[in-house]
C-alpha cells in the first residue's frame, strides 16, 4: 500500500518523539511492503516564530494532502506565562481541528501488566481497565460564538452550542464503537442543568434503538468524574461534548501509571490525526529522555483507524509491550532501573519489528 504520511512534530518534545515514531512506521513500511511518503510542517509555537501563525495555511495544505497525520505536541513557556499574548500555540490546535474537520477524538485508556503497580488506583480496581473516550472535538464552548469581555473588563463570556448533527455523527461513532467491544455505551453530560447536554441525551436516545445490541447509559459529568476513579473497570465505550472530554479524559489518562504511554486519535469525514496524549514538557526538550511510546502506540492506531491494517498496529502494540516488560523504557518508567535514551528505545522498538 502507498501512503502519504505529514508529520507535525511542533513544540517541546513533539519531534524527538515523532523521530521514533517515524523509525518504528518505517520498519513497518520495510516488513510488510508498504511505500511510505513522509511529509514536515510546522505547528505551534514553532509556526509562530517561523511565520507568525500557530497553523500557517502552508500546514493546512500538506495536512489536508495527507491520508493521515502524525502529531507530537503543542505549547512553549514564553506564551503560557503571557496571558495578554493575542496569538498563542494552542489556536493551531484548535485550528487545525476545525480546519480539517477533526470532530472525534478517540482516547483509549487501558493497562499495561508489566506497569499496572504505577497506577495511582488500586490493583483491584485498574487491572484490566479498557474504555474508550469518543470526545466531540470542534463544537461546545471552545469555539461557540460570541465570546469575549465587556467594555469595561470586568465581565468574561462564552458561548456553549452544539447542533443535532454534531452530536449525531459523534454518537454513531460511539454506537459502533461499542458494537464491536463489550456493548455498553455511557452518554456524559450534564442534563438536569443544561440545555446542550439535554439536546445529547435526547438525541443519543433517539439512536439508540438503531443499535438494539448496546445497552446504553446516562451519567451527569461529575458522577463520571468519581466513577473513573472509584471503579473505571465499569466502562466500555463513553461519549461526550468537548469540555467535559478535555477534562475527564485528562483524568482517566493517569489511569494506566504514565500519560506517556497513552496514544489518541482525532478523525473527520476524510482527514485522521494521531497523537500522544501528553503535552510538550519543555523542560525534557533536547535532552533525548522523553518517553516516545504514547507517540509509538499512536502510529499503531494511525494502521488500524487509517488504513485498516490491524496485523501492522498490532505488531506495533507487541513490540512495545515486549520493551515493556523487558525494561528497555526511559527514565519516567524505568522505577530506578536501567534507562534508555529516546533515540535509543526508538532504535530499540524498530529492530524489533524487523527481527
Amino acid at each position: 500500500m502507498e501512503m502519504n504520511i505529514a508529520l507535525l512534530p511542533g513544540d517541546g518534545i513533539g519531534p524527538e518523539v515523532i523521530d521514533q515514531a517515524v523509525k518504528v512506521v518505517k520498519a513497518i513500511g520495510q516488513k510488510f511492503g508498504h511505500k511510505i511518503t513522509f511529509t514536515e510542517a510546522v505547528v505551534g509555537a514553532a509556526a509562530i516564530d517561523a511565520t507568525g501563525e500557530p497553523y500557517p495555511d502552508s500546514t493546512h495544505e500538506i495536512a489536508a494532502a495527507s491520508d493521515a497525520v502524525l502529531f507530537g505536541a503543542i505549547g512553549d513557556p514564553k506564551y503560557d506565562n503571557d496571558p495578554k499574548a493575542k496569538v498563542r500555540p494552542e489556536q493551531g490546535l484548535l485550528l487545525m481541528r476545525q480546519k480539517l474537520g477533526l470532530f472525534a477524538n478517540v482516547r483509549p485508556t487501558f493497562t499495561f501488566p508489566s506497569l499496572v503497580h504505577k497506577s495511582p488506583l488500586k490493583l483491584d480496581r485498574v487491572d484490566g481497565v479498557d474504555f474508550v473516550f469518543f470526545r466531540e472535538l470542534t463544537g461546545g464552548i471552545y469555539f461557540g460564538e460570541p465570546r469575549g469581555r465587556n467594555e469595561q473588563g470586568t465581565k468574561a463570556f462564552d458561548t456553549n452550542v452544539y447542533s443535532k448533527h454534531e452530536i449525531v455523527r459523534l454518537a454513531r461513532m460511539g454506537f459502533e464503537a461499542a458494537q464491536k467491544r463489550r456493548k455498553l455505551l455511557t452518554c456524559v453530560d450534564k442534563a438536569n442543568v443544561m440545555a446542550t447536554s439535554r439536546l445529547w441525551r435526547e438525541t443519543v436516545q433517539e439512536l439508540a434503538p438503531e443499535y438494539p445490541d448496546v445497552k446504553v447509559e446516562y451519567e451527569f459529568v461529575d458522577a463520571v468524574a468519581m466513577r473513573l476513579i472509584q471503579w473505571p473497570k465499569a466502562y466500555d465505550v463513553l461519549i461526550t461534548e468537548n469540555l467535559f472530554g478535555d477534562i475527564l479524559t485528562d483524568e482517566a489518562s493517569v489511569i494506566s501509571g504514565s500519560m506517556g504511554l497513552m496514544p489518541s486519535a482525532s478523525l473527520g469525514t476524510s482527514i485522521k490525526l494521531f497523537e500522544p496524549i501528553h503535552g510538550s514538557y519543555p523542560q525534557a526538550a533536547g535532552k533525548d529522555i522523553a518517553n516516545p511510546l504514547a507517540t509509538v502506540l499512536s502510529a499503531a492506531m494511525m494502521f488500524d483507524y487509517a488504513f485498516d491494517l490491524k496485523e501492522e498496529a498490532q505488531l506495533i502494540s507487541d513490540v512495545v509491550n515486549l520493551s515493556l516488560d523487558e525494561g528497555y523504557v526511559t527514565e519516567d518508567i524505568a522505577d530506578g532501573g536501567t534507562s534508555y535514551k529516546t533515540s535509543e528505545v526508538g532504535d530499540w522498538l524498530a529492530a524489533k519489528i524487523l527481527a
